[in-house]
């Protein structure tokens, strides 16, 4: 009997040890297999955020995201910062961008672009009832001069006074910047820095990045129109992810992953880039089949 315990021990030992390699070998065959496209090997990204329906709690919900990816770039070793911001009255935005750099930044975050749904019973709640509010999040990449050139005359620069919470004066002076871009009517403004010049660099590099990302969404239309999983912005109105306090449980959506411990979630470490990798694997499995696909068309 003991001779019997110790080989069932043992073959529950090799069987976990073979289940570990053959999950590794399925990982190195699809980093392998999959395609590799355009914007695969991007550093740098803008991630805006932007409170929707919900009011005060959509704004407190906002910057949970906000400092959830500046965790997760934290917890990557990535620089990064905050380069605007406009803040509510309870300490909560109204919207707000993070600039990051490092690591194929934009391989990690690109997934988070949609609307976040958060279940809670808010601060400003007196009978305890559960509110359903939403925060919407686009993904950028951060281009070069060389890649966006943007012309003098295709451009409209505003100066005007920065404001805070309830539209309190922050500034006496014209410091915050508003650029619009003439042909395609997209306008960006930028007030957190009290250095005009400041926010006027600011406010060009994120027009830069909208007018990149009008380029990425048209040529990844052009690789695929079926995929869930889209590089870049993606669907900026689908609902990706439910964010349930009452459960403690996080769920997204697109793949049906669920987790566990929200608050440790928002800290944008381990749980976080678990959820992360799990969405990366099941998008390179999708390009794998679309590529595939793609090859029994061509033969056929």
């Amino acid at each position: 009997m003991e001779d019997d315990k110790e080989m069932k021990a043992q073959i529950e030992s090799e069987k976990t040890e073979y289940i570990e390699k053959l999950q590794r070998v399925d990982r190195e065959l699809v980093n392998y297999l999959v395609p590799v496209e355009p914007f695969d090997e991007i550093n740098d990204v803008i991630i805006e955020i932007r409170a929707g329906v919900g009011g005060q709690e959509a704004m407190l919900f906002a910057n949970n995201l906000l400092e959830m990816y500046c965790g997760y770039a934290s917890y990557k070793g990535w620089d990064h910062y905050v380069d605007d911001l406009s803040v509510s009255d309870l300490g909560g935005i109204r919207s707000g961008s993070i600039s990051v750099s490092g690591g194929d930044a934009l391989k990690h975050y690109c997934y988070e672009a949609g609307v976040h749904r958060v279940q809670r019973v808010p601060l400003t709640e007196k009978y305890g009832r559960i509110h359903t509010s939403a925060v919407s999040v686009s993904v950028m990449a951060q281009p070069s001069e060389v890649e966006v050139d943007l012309h003098d005359k295709d451009l409209k620069f505003e100066a005007k006074r920065a404001s805070g919470p309830g539209g309190q004066s922050v500034n006496k002076t014209d410091s915050a910047v508003r650029i619009t871009h003439l042909p395609t009517g997209i306008a960006v403004e930028c007030q957190t820095e009290r250095s005009q010049i400041k926010n006027k660099s600011y406010a060009l590099k994120k027009l830069r990045a909208k007018l990149y990302q009008i380029q990425v969404d048209e040529q990844m239309k052009n690789v695929s129109r079926t995929r869930k999983f889209q590089m870049g912005s993606g669907d900026r109105s689908e609902k990706i992810r439910t964010y349930n306090y009452q459960q403690d449980r996080i769920t997204d959506h697109r793949i049906g992953y669920t987790t566990h411990c929200i608050e440790i979630f928002l800290s944008g470490s381990d749980a976080f880039d678990k959820m992360i990798n799990e969405l990366r694997n099941e998008a390179k499995k999708e390009r794998i089949v679309e590529f595939i696909d793609s090859l029994k068309k061509q033969n056929s």
